[in-house]
């Protein structure tokens, strides 16, 4: 079983998109993170407005990261099946962005999660969204993580 602090240095060891970003991870507990994110120029569409891609690939981490937390505290690994995004309000030059996810059901198999993207000085809420993620065993990575240093 692979602890939450090994999971957390790991994943921010080989995951170079969330750096690209701005992204910072915190990983409290299985299905339980939050991703930060400050609005810099380089999210930017217009002067006054972040990018919703930039939004939406930040809810793609939220929830897939909240589903990968709890999947591999059971030895799994997963991949995201789908996922919805809302758009509620923009983000600004100089928001610091929050998003936490929950799990709604966890089986067998799939993983459902929920989460919220929210301006930390205001809580006004960014954006909500919501995912389907396949688990499959660790077993079927080994050798990729097997070379990154992970694993036995």
């Amino acid at each position: 079983m692979v602890t939450m602090d090994v999971f957390e240095k790991h994943y921010l060891d080989l995951v170079k998109f969330d750096r690209f970003l701005g992204m910072k991870l915190k990983v409290h507990a299985p299905g339980k993170i939050t991703y930060t994110l400050e609005i810099i120029d380089n999210h930017l569409s217009t002067p006054d407005q972040c990018h919703g891609g930039v939004i939406s690939a930040m809810m793609d981490s939220v929830l897939g990261v909240t589903a990968l937390s709890l999947a591999v505290s059971n030895g799994n690994l997963c991949s995201t099946v789908e996922y919805k995004i809302n758009y509620l309000s923009t983000a600004k030059p100089g928001d610091i962005l929050e998003g936490n996810a929950d799990i709604d059901l966890s089986g067998s198999t799939l993983i459902y999660t929920s989460g919220t993207i929210k301006e930390i000085k205001t809580g006004r809420v960014i954006a909500k969204g919501m995912g389907t993620f396949l688990q499959y065993p660790i077993s079927k990575k080994m050798v990729t993580l097997k070379s990154a240093g992970l694993g036995q």
